[in-house]
C-alpha cells in the first residue's frame, strides 16, 4: 500500500506558474513510477507526466515545453512544475504511483488547479 499526499494547487492567471508536490509513504516498491493525471469536468482522466526511478520521463503532448516533472528520491516525492499555464489546464490533478509503467496504481486525493483571469 502507498499513501500519497498532494499539495500546491490553486487559482492562477493565464501565463502564470504553479508547482504541485506529492509525497509518498508506505511500500517504496510501489513508487518505481510516479506521476500526475488530470481530469477536467465532463472529461476523462488523462496522463500529464510521469517519471521513473531511472529518471525516464513521459509527457502529454499538450504540456511538453511547459511542464516539468521531477522527483526527490530521498523524500519519495514527485513534483510538477507548471509554467505558461492556460485555461485549458484547469482540472483536478491526481498524483499516482506504481511498481511499473503499467502496474496497479495508487492515487492521491486530487488537487484543484484553476487557470482563470
Amino acid at each position: 500500500q502507498v499513501q500519497l499526499v498532494e499539495s500546491g494547487g490553486g487559482l492562477v492567471q493565464p501565463g502564470g506558474s504553479l508547482r504541485l508536490s506529492c509525497a509518498a509513504s508506505g511500500s517504496i516498491f510501489s513508487t518505481i513510477v510516479m506521476g500526475w493525471y488530470r481530469q477536467a469536468p465532463g472529461k476523462e482522466r488523462d496522463l500529464v507526466a510521469s517519471i521513473a526511478t531511472t529518471g525516464v520521463t513521459n509527457y502529454a503532448e499538450s504540456v511538453k515545453g511547459r511542464f516539468t516533472i521531477s522527483r526527490d528520491y530521498a523524500k519519495i516525492t514527485v513534483y510538477l512544475q507548471m509554467n505558461s499555464l492556460k485555461p485549458e489546464d484547469t482540472a483536478v490533478y491526481y498524483c499516482y504511483s506504481s511498481g511499473s509503467w503499467s502496474g496497479n496504481r495508487f492515487w492521491g486525493q486530487g488537487t484543484q488547479v484553476t487557470v482563470s483571469s
